[in-house]
């Protein structure tokens, strides 16, 4: 039997998909979980080390400047921009009174578009492009084995969702304490908190939207199964979350809203109120978890089972 028939079956091994007899027990445990560890930093480092990657950070970090830049610009004359309610632009209002809420504009304007897409195409590209590069085989061979190799691929990317999220959070901080002034917050309940519970609500919020995309990064991936060509899962998955906001804007199809994985993202504005307010937040996370084991079961299902030659 060639290598190339090997890896195609899938493995010749147990159940989790190690290509190794066997591999499922033994005090090989201890060293199969240190190289599980070994092959998450790998990935993660190649996948933070890509140009693209950095492009897609680079961009991320330069929307909350543009908008501090915009609203230092529109209330230059002593003006006010944006209105009241508790949505991005009473975020964008509240910006000229304190830095500290371009954080949370920034994350809600990038949250529908910017943020799922550059997740999106990493996702898209996690499997697809090592296939399409030729690695994939090697990457099994090494013996990384395929549900290992694949839970290392489903953490970086969870990490990349993390990471992104942080890059537009710092960069709104930092452009956020240079242009306005910094102080006590007033929340959406009209209560006010003071400057360090409102950071530690700003780092709360970052964590809520990176585990926001957790589902479409999920779903990206089993796009990423699906096919050799990383451009192609990568335009699929974008594809697919475009597709999905669209009809979440469409009232006719209301009833299927709460099952779509985006429905939800806004919810974390509910984190600034007083007292915190987490039912919307709840049915986010369980929603992402959802969508999560859904379609990271399929994504482990089509490529334990796919033969790989390339």
């Amino acid at each position: 039997m060639s290598q190339a028939e090997v890896i195609g079956t899938g493995g010749t091994g147990g159940a989790d998909g190690s290509d190794r007899p066997g591999a499922a027990a033994g005090p090989d445990a201890g060293p199969r979980a240190l190289w599980t560890l070994g092959l998450f930093r790998s990935e993660l480092f190649t996948t933070l080390r890509r140009w693209r990657t950095l492009a897609l950070l680079a961009v991320l970090a330069a929307v909350p400047v543009l908008i501090g830049i915009a609203v230092k610009i529109e209330t230059g004359d002593g003006g006010s921009s944006g209105g009241g309610g508790g949505e991005g632009p009473a975020f964008i209002a509240q910006i000229t009174n304190n830095g500290l809420f371009l954080v949370f504009a920034a994350l809600a304007a990038t949250l529908p578009v910017f943020l799922p897409m550059a997740v999106g195409v990493v996702a898209g590209d996690a499997i697809a492009g090592e296939a399409n590069a030729g690695t994939l085989r090697y990457l099994l061979v090494a013996p990384a084995g395929r549900t290992r190799l694949l839970l290392a691929k489903y953490a970086t990317v969870l990490t990349f969702c993390l990471v992104a999220t942080l890059v537009v959070a710092a960069s709104a901080l930092a452009v956020g304490a240079v242009l306005f002034p910094l102080g006590d917050v007033t929340t959406i309940s009209g209560t006010t908190i003071s400057f360090g519970d409102g950071l530690l609500r700003a780092a709360l919020i970052a964590v809520v939207v990176a585990a926001s995309l957790a589902g479409l990064a999920a779903l990206g991936l089993f796009v990423s199964t699906l096919t050799g060509s990383g451009i192609a899962a990568m335009a699929t998955t974008v594809g697919l979350l475009i597709t999905v906001q669209i009809l979440d804007t469409i009232p006719q199809l209301d009833a299927i809203h709460p099952y779509l994985f985006p429905h939800y993202w806004l919810s974390f504005s509910d984190l600034l109120r007083e007292p915190l307010y987490w039912d919307e937040v709840q049915k986010n996370l369980g929603l992402q978890a959802l969508y999560a084991v859904v379609f990271g079961s399929a994504a482990w299902a089509r490529f334990t089972t796919k033969d790989i030659t390339a």
